[in-house]
């Protein structure tokens, strides 16, 4: 009982993973999920989830990267300053409304 309820809550996600490829949805992610639920009772769901773990570990490894931490640290840094330089810059002109914006999506 088990097994067939592990078979078929996996291949339940992949399957909903694939149809969320063309329809709105995290597809991908269903995808692994599923392969992970499958993975912890078949060994060929193991051997399909291995690239996926080297390229989390890869992803892992580059995100904890001090210099990759910085650059993206300062990144993030300059789209805030852009980002409240524009805000601030609408702020002045049009005052707190959405008048301007509105007037262009609903004409």
């Amino acid at each position: 009982m088990w097994q067939a309820g592990v078979l078929i809550v996996g291949f339940g996600l992949v399957a909903a993973g694939i149809a969320m490829l063309v329809l709105p949805g995290p597809g991908w992610a269903a995808i692994i999920l599923g392969l992970i639920v499958l993975a912890s009772e078949y060994a060929w769901a193991r051997r399909l989830l291995d690239p996926v773990r080297r390229w989390a570990k890869k992803a892992a490894d580059a995100a904890l990267d001090p210099r990759v931490r910085r650059r993206n640290l300062i990144i993030a840094g300059v789209l805030v300053v852009v980002v409240a330089g524009v805000v601030a810059w609408y702020v002045a002109a049009y005052g707190l409304t959405l008048q301007p914006i509105t007037g262009l999506v609903f004409r």
